[in-house]
């Protein structure tokens, strides 16, 4: 196995180019100064990939040039595909059982596996504060297990030692959440403070782009930030076909799977 030594002054980032790792990259860089390796997972079959992988770029461009002393903090980021990360039946087994009672996305068991196979034991995601007190019950049941720990001098959340035996420890003990209990419209509102408002309109954040390369209004994540108070970032026509998928086929679409599921002919598999 090849191992990634975790010094006090260094972080390890998953960044996707998006909102709340982007928000994240800026606050290690320019409030806490930290050295920070970043990794980008490839999800081969995901039509945004290419797309992500620009906007990192774009963006690491821009904060070098807007900010030069950060770019001794930053390592070239590491791209990984997620078809190459090594099988891991105890993880798997972990996560499947974990499905059998919560709606979980299946980015995690593959980024577990990926943290086990590199000796990563402190890979920061980005999960932000849902932006109303209405939250999934995953959501739920992830705070309930989530404790802080201190990590160059800031706060952050991990899964308790207590829980360690437990199937949600085993998949998820790799991982730190550092901006867990902050909102998107709080991230904007710090972003404004800081002068970054320019970066963080540089992220993306659809997963099925319009031929055109456009945000396309009705994936899970455009579905998002229009509940979180940014369908701004949408245009128009897309909006207008958000509102339709979401209050008309969505539904429709639930219940059938509901029905399904009852019966046993549908699997409850995470989103990735």
């Amino acid at each position: 196995m090849s191992e990634i030594n975790i010094r006090k002054d260094h972080v390890n980032l998953l960044w996707t180019g998006g909102w709340d790792s982007t928000f994240r990259l800026l606050q290690l860089l320019l409030i806490h100064k930290c050295n920070i390796s970043l990794f980008y997972l490839i999800h081969e079959d995901r039509p945004s990939t290419g797309i992500e992988i620009r906007t990192m770029k774009d963006i690491k461009n821009y904060i070098i040039k807007k900010y030069p002393h950060t770019k001794k903090l930053l390592s070239r980021i590491q791209y990984h595909a997620v078809g190459d990360i090594l099988p891991d039946t105890v993880i798997t087994s972990a996560y499947n059982s974990i499905l059998k009672k919560y709606h979980v996305g299946s980015q995690y068991e593959w980024l577990a596996r990926f943290c086990k196979e590199k000796e990563i034991r402190d890979m920061q995601l980005s999960i932000e504060k849902p932006h109303s007190a209405e939250e999934d019950y995953w959501g739920q049941k992830l705070n309930l297990v989530l404790s802080e720990s201190n990590v160059n001098s800031e706060i952050v959340y991990k899964v308790g030692e207590k829980f360690k035996e437990a199937d949600l420890y085993l998949v998820f003990q790799y991982f730190s959440f550092p901006i867990r209990k902050i909102t998107k419209i709080e991230m904007a509102k710090i972003a404004n403070e800081h002068g970054w408002n320019k970066i963080m309109n540089l992220t993306w954040f659809c997963h099925t782009p319009t031929n055109n390369m456009k945000p396309c209004g009705i994936c899970k994540p455009c579905q998002q930030i229009i509940n979180k108070g940014f369908g701004w970032r949408i245009s128009f026509v897309r909006r207008v076909i958000s509102f339709y998928y979401r209050e008309i086929y969505w539904p429709i679409k639930s219940f059938t799977r509901s029905i399904l599921i009852r019966f046993g002919l549908f699997s409850m598999k995470g989103d990735a």
